[in-house]
């Protein structure tokens, strides 16, 4: 793992359901490359722990793109 999401994730609290869900749908967008799905993982979760955004409008925003 390049970017320690979890431990973010854990700082934000990002129940392990809701990461996991968050990460299924990234990893999905980016089948092929790991880093990549990884990268936007862990900028989702900074932005819910900055408060620049709620889990809830990323995944509906993840969903709906």
């Amino acid at each position: 793992m390049l970017f320690d999401y979890k431990t973010a994730a854990d700082r934000a609290g990002i129940a392990q359901d809701k990461l996991a869900r968050l990460a299924a749908i990234i990893r999905a967008e980016y089948p092929d490359d790991e880093t990549m799905a990884e990268l936007h993982i862990f900028r989702a979760v900074l932005a819910v722990e900055r408060g620049e955004a709620s889990l809830e409008e990323i995944l509906r925003q993840e969903v709906a793109g």
